[in-house]
């Protein structure tokens, strides 16, 4: 059974606000929730303790830095063995144009979101994937306009039930 973080009304507002702008002080998030500094304070050590609050990040805007090419690659391999999986997450990892990497289910085995300033960029990237490792199939799907993206979790009751699952699995 998986151990869970229970939340309340009180943490849901304050977790809604910290993703909306982590860089809040901890005076207006206090006043947000409706807590005295103190308590916030409280409250959000216990929601970091628990593992439930993972650190906070900066947001860049990709365009401004030239970054314009959004790619999802999709790719199938033949192995499956942890010795190789484990091999080609420490090789993709060490990637820094991939900004996601996933382990997906169905016809595709992995999924990685490739942030680069160009086709040449992306090519590089390709390069050094299939250049390691024995790849199946690797197709890129080239993102056009991103319509939204970095969407904060939902956290009202309805979808969350009041609970959080904590697990040591899952995005870090």
């Amino acid at each position: 059974m998986p151990d869970y973080v229970i939340i309340d009304q009180i943490d849901r507002a304050l977790l809604t606000a910290l993703q909306a702008d982590a860089g809040l002080s901890q005076r207006a998030l206090a006043e947000r929730a409706g807590l005295s500094q103190n308590a916030c304070w409280r409250r959000l050590r216990r929601l970091q303790d628990s593992g439930l609050i993972r650190g906070s990040q900066l947001r860049l805007d990709r365009t401004l830095l030239g970054l314009d090419l959004t790619v999802f690659m999709m790719i199938r391999t033949r192995h499956h063995a942890q010795a190789w999986s484990d091999r080609f997450r420490q090789h993709v990892e060490a990637i820094p144009e991939v900004t996601e990497f996933h382990r997906i289910g169905g016809d595709w085995d992995y999924l990685i979101r490739i942030v680069t300033r160009s086709m040449s960029g992306y090519d590089d990237v390709y390069q050094r994937l299939i250049g390691s490792f024995d790849l199946e199939k690797v197709t890129g799907y080239f993102s056009i306009e991103t319509i939204f993206e970095g969407r904060p979790l939902a956290l009202h009751p309805g979808v969350l039930g009041d609970k959080a699952r904590r697990s040591g699995r899952g995005a870090r």
